[in-house]
Formats: structure tokens, sequence, C-alpha cells
């Protein structure tokens, strides 16, 4: 299969995508442009909700499987936008667009890549690709839910803007609701129990506070107050603070042991987790993906931005085109050499390993 029909096909396949609308849960109108794909290519596939998925040709029970995976959902366009975020515009070698770099260049890419290994025999692992709905926000039918309708895996490929370097560890993400208690009362009146003043030894707490465990690939945990909120009036001082506390976990820690060490030293009345289950994820650098890439001339990194690696217990890797910092920005794009780079370094790549 010529790589140049394919790299020719994912672009259009990009720009299709961006001009129809796809919030998290809203997925349906992309997912049948996603099927299309797989009807050009006469390639066998299923659709559970809004995600897609195959196999390849010929899967072979027995063989290790690898997942090929990224997201066709986007987040909703902000103010600052300046051209039309659903439509696809290409200027000065960028394609933008809402959903463009994040990561609508990553799963063309992935999709190319899986068509050009669909009917290959012989491979050292079967191949799995998921186009994923619900990431954004982390929903109920997202990859998460595909986890017991596909193929058992064995390793992953995440697909999500990393410059095509290799990220071969992500930070874990729990967001606890925490209260500082005190004495109600009336503002005119002494109070040695003001819970808005007991809040500040508490911040003060968590500003300081640091976890023991260093990661070689990201580095400390760090924890965030991003929300307080107490009192109704004026006059009146309020029994309680409450807070929202957001905490990055590396990968020398799990998420319940992060709630059990604020659990037991924080200063707050209660801190209760939201969720434990979007965990830290990573990969040997020994592994022969890693090790594929790093001959490539990629670069090993740590990621301390979330995505569907989070919801995988297998070992997993982020890789895609696109950069990470214009993700959820006004004006969002891709470069589209970086497509072209994508789909030949992930060809690349598997050809190593398969």
């Amino acid at each position: 299969m010529k790589i140049k029909e394919l790299r020719d096909n994912a672009i259009q396949l990009l720009k299709d995508l961006i001009e129809t609308p796809s919030f998290s849960s809203e997925e349906d109108k992309t997912a049948l442009r996603i099927e299309r794909w797989f009807q050009h290519y006469d390639m066998s596939y299923k659709r559970t909700v809004n995600n897609v998925w195959a196999v390849n040709k010929y899967f072979e029970e027995g063989k290790p499987t690898l997942l090929l995976n990224s997201h066709h959902d986007t987040v909703k366009p902000n103010n600052g936008y300046t051209k039309d975020p659903f439509k696809a515009i290409f200027e000065d070698e960028k394609l933008y667009g809402l959903g463009s770099n994040d990561a609508g260049g990553c799963l063309v890419s992935l999709m190319a890549t899986f068509t050009y290994f669909y009917n290959k025999k012989d491979l050292a692992y079967n191949l799995v690709i998921v186009a994923s709905a619900e990431e954004e926000s982390s929903g109920a039918n997202g990859l998460n839910s595909m986890l017991s309708v596909i193929p058992n895996i064995d390793v992953a490929i995440v697909g999500e803007p990393t410059l095509m370097h290799l990220a071969v560890a992500e930070k874990g993400l729990v967001v606890f609701d925490a209260k500082v208690k005190g004495t109600a009362s009336h503002a005119a009146h002494p109070n040695t129990d003001n819970a808005i003043y007991n809040t500040i030894e508490v911040l003060q707490w968590f500003k300081d506070f640091k976890f023991e465990k260093t990661s070689k690939a990201l580095g400390e945990v760090k924890m965030t107050v991003t929300q307080i909120n107490a009192g109704q009036q004026h006059n009146a001082v309020p029994s309680e603070v409450d807070l929202v506390i957001d905490v990055r976990v590396n990968d020398c820690y799990s998420n319940k042991e992060i709630a059990e060490v604020l659990q037991k030293e924080s200063l707050c009345d209660s801190i209760v987790p939201r969720s434990l289950r979007l965990n830290s994820s990573s990969i040997s650098v020994e592994h022969p993906l890693v090790k594929a890439g790093i001959d490539l001339g990629r670069e090993t990194y740590g990621s301390p931005t979330l995505s569907d690696q989070a919801v995988l217990t297998c070992p997993s890797l982020k890789l895609g085109p696109g950069d990470s910092t214009r993700s959820h920005t006004a004006d969002e794009f891709i470069y589209l050499k970086e497509i072209e780079e994508g789909i030949t370094i992930y060809i690349e790549l598997l050809e190593k390993v398969l």
C-alpha cells in the first residue's frame, strides 16, 4: 500500500473530522465518518456506542496484542478563537481547526498506520485499533468501556501530541474535596474558631508538603489547591470552608497511596477523593517499542498531562504528531508535515517490532 495515498487520505479525514462537531458523548457523526474509512479500505470493523474499533485481518489467538488508540472527541472551543473552529483552514503549512492537534492528527495517523499493516501476514503482534470517544471528559463510554470488549491487550500506543517523542510515563490524577471546619457566629462577636482563618494553616500545609518519592521520568508529585468556597453573607462567619485539591501523581505512587497519605497527614477535617481510577502509567525503556523509537532518534520523557493511558493496566507508550502545548488553545492547529512525519515514524517503529 502506498504511504503517500494513506497520508493524503488521512489529511482529508482530519479535515472532515474538524468540520464535524464531536464534543464528548456527542461523537456519533465523527464515528460515522471514521466508519467510512474502514469501509473504503475494505477492513472489517465494529462500533460500540461511539467507539470504532478493528483487529488486523490475520489476528491469531496466542500472539501478544498491541493496541493503537486515539480519540475523536473534543473539548468545546474557547472564546479566544479568531478562526471558525469547525472549519478546516489551511494556511502557512498549518491546518487549523478544533481537534486538529488534540488529537485528530494522532488519530488519523494511527488509522493510516493500522491500514498499512492490516493485510500483512505473520506479524509478531496482533493489532487492535480503537478510535475512542469521551476521552476529554473521562466518560463512562470511552476507552475504559472497551477493555472488556476488545481482545486482551499486552501493550499500547496511545496517540496524543508529543512531537513524535516517546512519553514513557504519564502522571495520574486525583481530585480531592476537603473541608476545614470552625464555629459559625455573627461577625460582630468574638470567634477564636473562624473556619476561614483556620484555613490559612491548612493552605500553608498544602503549599509546603512534599511527597517523599521522586520519579526519574515524572519528577515530584504535584499538589495544587485549585478552588476554595465559604460563606454566604457578609455578617456571618461560616462553619466550614470547602477546598478542591488537584494532585498529579508520579509513577512511584498509586492513587490509593496518595489518598492514604493525605487522609493521614493533612490538616483538613475531611478529605475525600472523587475517583482513584486515573492512575499514572509507564513503560520500561527496555521495552522493544521504546528501544525501536530510540533507534529512530526519538527522545524519551515523562508527560505531565493526562490521557486514556490512565485507564490501561498494561504498559503503554504515548506518542503522536502535534504539540501538547497547542491543545485546548484558541486557533488550534497542526502542521501537515507533522502528520506526514507521524505516519512515517509510526510505520517505521512498528516495522521494527512486528
